[in-house]
């Protein structure tokens, strides 16, 4: 039989109950899910219940907690003509328990809140169904509960306190409406949905659930420091050794555990790993430090990973999708420049320091400026160089400086500090990416030393990527361009979004859960508004 939408039916066995009709003499049962391979959820007419506004406005009456949700609930209603979402001639539609089933285990999401009245909409799904609740009440009381759901998992904390604590990038827009139709449709994306959520949250998920069993099991012990050693280096042998081996093991650093104290090529293996995870320089040594970092309780990885999944619901999924673009994480210090869906380049960067922070938001890359002056912040010359000025007078020309326009600006050069080559994406903050002749800083681990740009240890190799394709632009004239005593502007014929973010926890492609300094302290403060945050 041919039709223009196939029909999946999925017959569901076990949970059948008698029906529930408008007197409230019979109960609430559920049903098979039919699914409709089509864009918008069609409800069946027959059997359902019919909801009005003059309901809606009862319901939310008789339950002003959940007051907040109303014009939402009265959105999802309005578009399907105020006939019923959780109903159809059978009862309450399977989408309904497995939406409850979900609220069941909501703190996988990484989420603590509770919906208030959980208990009365899991007492439907009992086989001695409870009548607490009207056909009218329960409609709207699952409609709430949806709306709930959505916004703690998909959405996430409102925009206005996002933007409170520094987050600059676009928020994604949601459609609750649009969104419930897709559900209907599949329920199977209540467990995966990357088309609502950035898809580096499903992999914190994971993460997630094998940190808690750690916890679980309760194997997470401190490690003792030995009071003989301030360092260890290979093939030095002592109790604590053996203790960093467990961790390792547990963390999964180490495939295998021998128990031994002695540090061997086995453990230096790990020890590499545990860095290269950690944002630490890849060397043997451990130092008092790194134990320090290992001896944080389980509990702490375990809040790292539910903000940094928070900053994943914020993300537009379509974000990341360019064909091109440029991505740099604060806390993990680096850059990567994405094209044809693959690394081009990764680099070191140095970013602002905690009195100049680097803001956090996307703008478009448009110029490559060759050779560029540096345009001297006010704030700089108000605080540093009239100090300097009123000394020495010849301080301009001595550090290649010169007054333009009212203000001051440094001349290229090797002593410039943007370097050779400065990348621009116009922004009200005037925050770019540079080069830098501070090239010994790059070998630090702890990389927060600008007044809020973006210093890049790569920026010629950048470049140079970025050109690859323009004729225009061969490495000749790059080459050349960053020689000069002018700086040489290059427009660029397709524009590079540039995404500055802020993630302390982030899992690579092998499944590699990655923990990062918290550069700017903010962790913290979205955990009080994440788990605070429980209406």
């Amino acid at each position: 039989m041919r039709n223009l939408v196939l029909s999946i039916v999925i017959v569901l066995s076990g949970f059948f109950f008698a029906y529930f009709d408008c007197n409230r003499t019979k109960k609430i049962s559920t049903k098979s899910v039919s699914i409709g391979l089509s864009h918008n959820y069609t409800p069946s007419k027959k059997g359902q219940i019919k909801i009005d506004s003059i309901a809606i406005s009862r319901f939310f009456k008789k339950y002003p907690d959940l007051k907040s949700y109303q014009s939402a609930v009265n959105s999802l209603y309005k578009k399907r003509k105020f006939h019923s979402i959780w109903f159809d001639e059978k009862g309450l539609i399977e989408f309904a328990r497995m939406l409850n089933s979900k609220m069941n285990f909501l703190d996988e999401e990484g989420v603590k809140s509770n919906f208030k009245y959980k208990n009365k909409i899991d007492l439907l799904f009992n086989d001695n169904p409870s009548d607490d609740l009207s056909q009218s009440e329960t409609e709207i009381m699952l409609s709430t509960m949806y709306l709930f759901y959505a916004k703690k998992v998909y959405n996430g904390i409102e925009t206005q306190k996002t933007t409170e604590i520094g987050w600059l990038l676009p928020r994604k827009k949601i459609s609750y409406e649009s969104v419930l139709d897709s559900l209907l449709i599949d329920p199977q994306l209540l467990i995966k949905n990357e088309k609502q959520v950035f898809g580096q949250y499903y992999k914190l998920k994971e993460v997630l659930k094998k940190y808690r069993q750690i916890e679980q099991n309760k194997v997470w012990k401190p490690i003792e420091k030995d009071s003989l050693f301030r360092e260890f280096k290979p093939f030095d042998s002592s109790k604590t050794i053996g203790q960093i081996r467990d961790r390792l093991f547990i963390t999964g650093d180490l495939k295998q555990n021998s128990k031994s104290n002695l540090y061997d090529n086995e453990l230096m293996a790990g020890i590499l790993n545990y860095k290269k995870r950690n944002g630490y320089n890849p060397d043997y040594t451990i130092t008092s430090s790194h134990i320090e970092r290992m001896n944080l309780p389980i509990e702490h990885y375990i809040k790292t990973i539910m903000v940094n999944m928070e900053r994943c619901r914020w993300i537009d999924p379509e974000l990341t999708k360019s064909n091109e673009y440029i991505v740099i994480n604060i806390p993990s210090f680096k850059l990567l420049y994405k094209k044809d869906k693959k690394t081009a380049l990764e680099a070191k960067v140095f970013v602002g320091e905690n009195r100049n922070e680097t803001v956090i938001f996307s703008a478009n890359m448009n110029q490559i400026i060759f050779s560029p002056y540096w345009n001297i912040p006010q704030s700089i010359v108000e605080n540093e160089l009239k100090f300097a000025m009123a000394k020495d007078k010849s301080y301009l020309e001595s550090h290649n400086m010169e007054w333009n326009k009212g203000g001051i600006r440094q001349k290229p050069g090797p002593t410039n500090p943007l370097g050779l080559v400065k990348f621009v994406f116009p922004n009200s903050n005037d925050i770019y990416l540079h080069d830098t002749p501070s090239k010994s800083l790059f070998d630090l681990e702890y990389r927060a030393y600008s007044h809020g740009c973006i210093n890049v240890n790569k920026a010629k190799e950048l470049a140079l990527l970025i050109l690859k394709d323009n004729p225009q632009w061969p490495p000749e004239r790059i080459n050349e361009a960053m020689k000069g005593t002018k700086e040489t502007v290059c427009i660029l014929k397709n524009k590079i979004p540039v995404h500055i973010c802020y993630f302390t926890a982030w899992v690579n492609e092998s499944g590699d859960i990655h923990f990062y300094n918290d550069v700017y302290e903010r962790d913290d403060r979205l955990a009080e508004l994440l788990f605070s945050n429980s209406k």
